[in-house]
């Protein structure tokens, strides 16, 4: 292979995967549309057909609801900054999945402190990322461009 083939297979490969990628969260993002609107009907049939009154179950379907919802959030998010993945989306996920398992498995007191104290990281983590300012500063002490 020429040197030249070579830069230009270089340069190709990761435009590939970043086609591969956006196809693969497009297909995921179709699915989990299709798992949102299946939860919905759920919520119909709890609401007209049931008379249960187990509210653990209809708590724990939505915020399965909201968790659908959060994960194709952050995929058109992904697409509309520029493939980017915003961390925040992810902490709001993993608290929304924690309540959920607070919620569903509070059968052990010792499980359900553990998931409040992850809980409480996530916000704590949360925060941090909220008073950490967006951009990067042009130099660092770590970092420093040759003049």
């Amino acid at each position: 292979m020429r040197k030249e083939e070579w830069k230009v297979s270089i340069k190709l490969f990761p435009i590939v995967l970043q086609w591969f990628l956006n196809s693969c969260l497009i297909m995921l993002a179709l699915i989990l549309s299709f798992l949102l609107l299946k939860e919905i009907l759920e919520f119909f049939k709890i609401l007209l057909l049931g008379n249960s009154t187990d509210y653990t179950l209809i708590l724990a379907n939505i915020l399965l609801f909201f968790l659908y919802f959060e994960f194709i959030t952050m995929i058109a998010k992904y697409f509309k900054d520029d493939y980017h993945f915003p961390l925040r989306y992810f902490l709001y996920i993993g608290i929304t999945a924690m309540v959920r398992l607070i919620i569903v498995d509070h059968e052990h007191p010792l499980d359900t402190l553990l998931f409040s104290l992850v809980i409480l990281i996530l916000i704590i983590c949360y925060f941090i990322i909220n008073i950490t300012p967006l951009e990067r500063p042009k130099r660092s002490r770590f970092f420093r461009e040759n003049d």
